[in-house]
């Protein structure tokens, strides 16, 4: 089975690496127009059909600006792949932490939500992907902050989805594992990265490619009756 997505628009938000990078990059290939966002420009040169926007989501006259640009547009496909986090035990948490956290996760993929779905509901068509974690899922020592932020991200997606599916605007979030981004690399380091590979249960962590593929059919026009949905793809991580 082949997806298209020629003579679409795609927002992917923090898409200038891991994840969110080959999401645009595959989009991209396959026929789309893509708008991807990133506090700083790519490090290599980008195909036509994507445009890169500076956008730091900390910032609210930032995060305003873009606000107001992506509510004149017409997309087909919204990515909300933009995160943060910041690893700390619960009681020493800052409150600034939580906050900019939250901001970042949650606030922002709500009111880009928002800001799109208007076209999209009045077009009778459009398709949401919400970038969560396992962290949604499940939680560890020191994530407050995170999971906080990705269960919530879940909660929006099941709300939104609940009052926008009978315009055909369907809304899912994935939740990938670990994957083998560069920052994954470079923070985990080999030793670090195979302890754990051993804890999943397919003995790897994913591939960028392997998580992107999920993505792309949920944003999919072969995509026609999930909505509502929470989308692990962790090898089989949350089950052990």
């Amino acid at each position: 089975m082949k997806v298209s997505f020629e003579k679409q628009k795609a927002l992917v938000t923090g898409g200038t690496r891991g994840i969110g990078k080959q999401v645009a990059k595959d989009l991209a290939s396959l026929g789309a127009n893509v708008t991807i966002t990133g506090t700083r420009p790519p490090d290599q040169v980008l195909p036509n059909n994507i445009d890169f926007m500076c956008v730091d989501f900390l910032c609210d006259k930032s995060t305003n600006t873009f606000l107001d640009f992506i509510s004149q547009q017409k997309y087909d496909i919204c990515i909300n792949n933009a995160g943060i986090n910041r690893i700390d035990p619960f009681r020493d948490v800052k409150h600034q932490d939580w906050n900019d956290i939250i901001k970042v996760n949650l606030s922002t993929p709500f009111k880009i939500q928002q800001a799109v779905c208007k076209s999209m509901v009045s077009s009778k068509y459009g398709r949401i992907v919400n970038i969560a974690s396992v962290w949604s899922e499940i939680s560890t020592p020191k994530r407050a902050c995170y999971s906080s932020s990705k269960f919530g991200l879940r909660g929006l997606t099941l709300a939104a989805a609940a009052e926008l599916a009978e315009y055909n605007v369907l809304i899912n979030a994935v939740s990938p594992g670990f994957t083998l981004t560069d920052l994954t690399k470079n923070v985990l380091g080999p030793k670090r990265m195979q302890e754990i590979s051993d804890m999943i249960p397919m003995r790897r962590m994913a591939e960028v490619e392997e998580i992107s593929n999920v993505i792309l059919f949920i944003a999919s026009k072969k995509n026609t009756y999930i909505s509502g949905q929470n989308i692990i793809a962790d090898g089989g991580f949350v089950n052990v």
